[in-house]
């Protein structure tokens, strides 16, 4: 197993209970292309749309999960701002996210996120920015 393919089982084995909580399901994990589903019923407002809330929440995650992986296995990342405009309501089925680069540095990687219902139709489109950070080395040998 590479340590890609191992991050990916991480992450697929360790969605958190927010993401558990939703329904968010990783579909497709690679550093070019991140693609999750999460289903309408459950995480609607008071007016039985999809919450907005929710499409950030699966947003956030597809991004945070691309970051992640082009980061490098000695390195994390971690989200420093997101963004989402909401186009148009979903009410049932489930949505599925695209999270894809739009820049990979060093220290800073941003992806866009975009979101569509069961007809292919755009229900919101995100961006995250998040910072890359080397990893702590851990306490240092004394000398």
């Amino acid at each position: 197993m590479t340590n890609d393919q191992d991050l990916t089982q991480l992450m697929r084995d360790n969605m958190g209970a927010l993401n558990i909580r939703m329904g968010v399901e990783l579909v497709e994990v690679s550093p070019e292309r991140v693609v999750g589903t999460m289903p309408v019923e459950g995480n609607t407002q008071p007016y039985g749309l999809l919450h907005g809330g929710a499409s950030v929440v699966l947003a956030e995650t597809l991004g945070s999960v691309a970051a992640a992986l082009n980061a490098g296995p000695d390195r994390f990342a971690v989200g420093i701002d997101i963004n989402a405009t909401h186009h148009r309501s979903a009410r049932q089925g489930l949505v599925t996210g695209v999270a894809t680069p739009l820049h990979v540095g060093r220290t800073m990687s941003s992806f866009e996120i975009v979101l569509t219902d069961e007809d292919g139709k755009r229900v919101c489109t995100s961006r995250i920015t998040c910072a890359v950070l080397d990893r702590d080395p851990g306490p240092k040998a004394s000398a």
